[in-house]
This record gives structure tokens, sequence and C-alpha cells, in this order.
């Protein structure tokens, strides 16, 4: 038979049921906390894969896209030629472009624009023979736009260390049309200079995408016809660029050569490797720059 109930023993009873509480609590704060870090962890584990948004269009590119595009190997595009891509104008009587005691290379565009789209795969490409570009974006041009919803990568908020040159890129909207980048006044100034017939040629002013090669070469518009991208995925994209394989892969080629071309005119030919393959010579010439 169970004893009497001692002042002593209801005491104990009470003591073990608060310690019991005590437990329960600590154990429900403990997974709280577990939670948070694994929530956290897996915040910090998306960005580094590149599974974030840039914003409300545009995530970061993927890393097994950026690394196809920026080690192209060198027997792959030295071939492609210049692709067919229409080359920058060679420009006079304006002030060279710098930056950061370097010639500097202006991207003026959007990510709604659809030859914007196609310009970036190319530029990206060239950049990166003359130095790191980092924190891509990968998006598509809009849908309301012709031709539609076509596969790009962003340059807004991307990084580019070089010891030749200085990128700038202004990417004004993302593809639903809310501005991005805002130029500034000096940027708009030269914009609105350049981008008319008597630079770039055309029938108007304003047409976007808008480079200028440390202002010795500019261009507007695309370099080749965007619709050549439409329905690939940026993987089969990058894909092709990497083995120079199909339309989409020779013409990116092509245009990157383009590109590294009218840049081995801002970094008086450096790095030598580079500009003096034969196929960038070659494209030099028909650029009519020394």
């Amino acid at each position: 038979m169970t004893g009497p109930k001692t002042p002593k023993a209801r005491a104990m009873r009470e003591q073990m049921k608060r310690q019991e509480a005590r437990r329960r609590q600590l154990m429900i704060a403990g997974s709280a906390v577990a939670v948070v870090v694994l929530v956290v962890v897996v915040l910090v584990v998306v960005k580094v894969a590149g599974g974030g948004k840039k914003n409300d269009t545009t995530s970061n590119a993927s890393g097994s896209v950026v690394s196809q595009l920026t080690s192209v190997p060198a027997s792959v595009w030295q071939q492609a030629g210049d692709g067919g891509a229409t080359p920058p104008n060679k420009i006079s009587g304006v002030d060279p472009l710098t930056s950061n005691g370097k010639p500097e290379l202006l991207y003026y565009g959007a990510e709604w624009c659809p030859y914007c789209a196609a310009e970036r795969w190319p530029l990206a490409v060239a950049l990166s023979r003359f130095g790191t570009l980092t924190n891509l974006g990968q998006t598509h041009s809009a849908v309301d736009d012709q031709p539609s919803n076509i596969p790009t990568l962003s340059f807004h908020g991307s990084k580019f260390t070089s010891k030749y040159l200085t990128f700038t890129p202004i990417e004004t909207q993302d593809n639903n049309r809310k501005t991005l980048d805002t130029p500034t006044k000096a940027q708009q100034d030269l914009v609105e200079k350049l981008d008319t017939p008597q630079y770039v040629g055309g029938q108007g002013s304003g047409s976007i995408p808008f480079i200028t090669y440390g202002n010795k070469l500019a261009s507007s518009g695309s370099a080749y016809d965007p619709t050549i991208l439409s329905g690939k995925s940026h993987a089969k994209i990058a894909a092709d660029v990497h083995s120079g394989s199909g339309k989409d892969g020779q013409t990116i080629n092509g245009a990157a050569n383009v590109f590294t071309a009218a840049i081995c005119q801002m970094t008086n030919n450096q790095p030598s490797n580079v500009c003096s393959a034969s196929a960038i010579k070659s494209i030099v010439g028909k650029l009519g720059a020394s």
C-alpha cells in the first residue's frame, strides 16, 4: 500500500514537475533555433549556387552557363571567323572614353529589349578574354515585344575585373520595364550624342543596345538576328557556344570575335595572345582601325 502523502513528498513531486516543464521549454526553444539555422543555411546555399533573384524577373546565371561561356576553347572561336556579325562603326572627333585610368567600354541597354538579349551573349564571351566577368544575371526579353521572350543574360549588378579595360554596363529597365540602373548625366549625354546616324548609322537615334568602345568604335542594335535563339534554353545556348555547334554557337562566337577585335583597338592589342590570333587580326582590318 502507498504510504501517507507527507509535505516533503508533495514538495519533491512539485519540483520534478517544474523540472520536466523546464526541459520541455528548452527542447521547444532548441528546435526553433535549429529551424532558423537550417533556413539560413538553405538561403546561403541557394545564393552561392546562383538560385537567388537579382530582381523581380532575373535570377543569377547558373554556374555551368557562365563557365561554358567564359572558357570557349581557342580552337573553337578561331574557326568561327566573324560569323556574319555586323561590325561596329569607327568614329572620330570624340574625346577618348576612359575610367580608372583605362579605356572604357560602355554598354547601354535594357532587359526587355530582344536585340540587347542577342548582344549580351557574344559580349560576355568577348569580355572574358580580357578579364573576369562575374555575377551575371539570367533572364528573357519581354514577351510583349518582337521577337519575344529571347533567352539572355543580364549585366545588371555584374562585376568585371581587368588590367586592360573598364566595362560599364547600364541596364536601364528589367523585362517588365521597371527601372534598374540610372545613368549619370555624363553617360546619358554621351549616349544621346553618339547613338545617332552620324556615328552609328541607321535611320534614327536612340536604338538599343548601344555600345561605345572607348569612343573609338560604336554600335547600336544587335550584331545578328535574335530569332536564332528563340525557344532555346540558356544551358543549350551556352553549350553550343562552348562547342561551336549549331547556328547559334557559330554566330555568337563570330560576333564575339568582332567584339574582341573592337576591344583590341581599345587595349593597344593586349593581351597579345588574344589580339594577335589570326581570326581577330583579320577582323581588325575590316574595322578600318589601325
